[in-house]
């Protein structure tokens, strides 16, 4: 049996007194209304939606003026659950309002619900997979890609990746695709965007307490943000040549897990000692960006739930930036105001580059005991890893990406953010 929608209209009127006089919801007869009184309407409407799904209401019908492309996402983001069905009868759109809304329909929401897959639904094979699916299917025949796995990754010399992923039953997997609209093989690479998949995190021997292994699943995070991102700049109308690597793993102990005190040698001549085998992101992303690097492209984008101290500064309000380029700091924080996502950014400096010392390697994969700016020396650990570390890169700590719990604004679960902003940015 089909249910009647429950009719929601938007009003800047406050609600009658009797339902409080800060209310953002209102109901009577005919429906639900959203009162847009205060000076942020698109999260007064996420909020809102997300109230109005908390009450068990699963089928809505937006009616009435001023429901465009932003309210409606917005009200979306807010509605979308992890969750059972949700049936939403949308208002009328411009061409062009509706082209991009079906867009983040179907990229955002891949992105929230890959992310939001149990560990044992999606392993490493699986994220490179489902990645390639998605750029294809956007993409078409300008998308070429080549998938690496198991022991092929230490003969190909990508021995963080593989250090990270042999202590599982599934092989770590590396992705490398290739967006080429031009159809020139010789066509210069304009950008590259490296993804952290690491698609359960135990933290190896160095291993975590039940209460933040739990979300773990989403450790894969950047790898899903970066994969939709590419798919919404090229449905956006990218036509130029970008380049996707997805370092997939899971950390697991085993009698064949790495241990701390081993050492990693990289193909750029770097070696790392690894002290904190928690501290894996870092170890695979550091394959990623060394491909990357030898492309020479003009945007290097990594994105990665790298580390709790980002989430300490910014909880999970606020994805982190980190860069030494501050033209294309501009850049990427202009992006995300257009599109209404949440960045700030955080201190790299030169100085963070040395508090990695080893008495063993040329880096320790952690900081020392008295260097306190865990997500500072994260990024400065991956610098070491880009040849031209201080113009054209841009690290993304994903601090947004995931909640273990529900909010005002969001149900538990992926989020989606940062795609847009990353897409706008490969636009502009």
């Amino acid at each position: 049996m089909t249910t009647q929608p429950m009719n929601i209209t938007l009003s800047s009127q406050p609600a009658d007194a009797r339902w409080g006089e800060k209310a953002i919801l209102s109901s009577n007869d005919s429906g639900m209304t959203l009162h847009l009184t205060g000076a942020d309407a698109l999260n007064t409407i996420q909020r809102a939606a997300h109230k109005i799904d908390s009450q068990g209401i699963r089928h809505v019908a937006l009616t009435g003026e001023g429901w465009h492309l932003e309210q409606c996402w917005a009200f979306w983001q807010g509605f979308r659950g992890p969750k059972g069905q949700r049936q939403v009868e949308w208002p009328e759109l411009g061409e062009h309002e509706q082209a991009e809304f079906d867009r983040r329909l179907k990229i955002i929401d891949w992105v929230r619900n890959v992310i939001n897959l149990p560990a044992e639904d999606l392993g490493p094979e699986q994220l490179a997979h489902t990645a390639v699916d998605l750029i294809s299917e956007v993409g078409g025949s300008a998308v070429s890609y080549r998938i690496t796995k198991g022991d092929d990754l230490r003969e190909q010399g990508y021995m963080g990746l593989h250090t990270v992923g042999r202590g599982s039953n599934r092989p770590p997997v590396y992705l490398a695709l290739d967006y080429n609209p031009t159809g020139d093989e010789n066509a210069p690479v304009y950008a590259c965007l490296v993804g952290k998949g690491i698609t359960f995190d135990t933290g190896g021997y160095s291993l975590k307490q039940s209460s933040f292994m739990d979300s773990m699943k989403s450790d894969m995070g950047g790898a899903a943000t970066v994969t939709g991102a590419l798919a919404m700049a090229i449905s956006r109308g990218l036509n130029k040549r970008v380049k996707l690597y997805l370092c997939c793993a899971d950390n697991m102990v085993s009698s064949n897990a790495f241990k701390l005190g081993d050492i990693i040698r990289y193909r750029n001549g770097k070696s790392v000692e690894v002290m904190n085998t928690d501290a894996e992101g870092r170890l695979v992303l550091a394959d990623g960006l060394i491909d990357a690097s030898e492309q020479n492209p003009t945007l290097i984008i990594d994105a990665a739930t790298l580390t709790g101290a980002a989430k300490t500064a910014l909880g999970n309000d606020y994805h982190a930036l980190f860069t030494f380029d501050d033209v294309m700091a501009q850049s990427l924080m202009g992006s995300a105001v257009s599109e209404n996502e949440p960045f700030w950014r955080l201190p790299l400096a030169e100085f963070h580059r040395s508090h990695l010392p080893s008495n063993f390697a040329d880096l320790n994969n952690i900081a020392s005991p008295s260097h306190a700016a865990g997500a500072s020396s994260a990024a400065a650990f991956l610098s070491h890893f880009v040849s031209n570390y201080q113009q054209g890169w841009l690290h993304i700590d994903c601090s947004a990406t995931y909640r273990k719990g529900a909010v005002d604004q969001w149900a538990a679960g992926a989020t989606g953010l940062g795609v847009r902003t990353i897409a706008n940015l490969l636009l502009k």
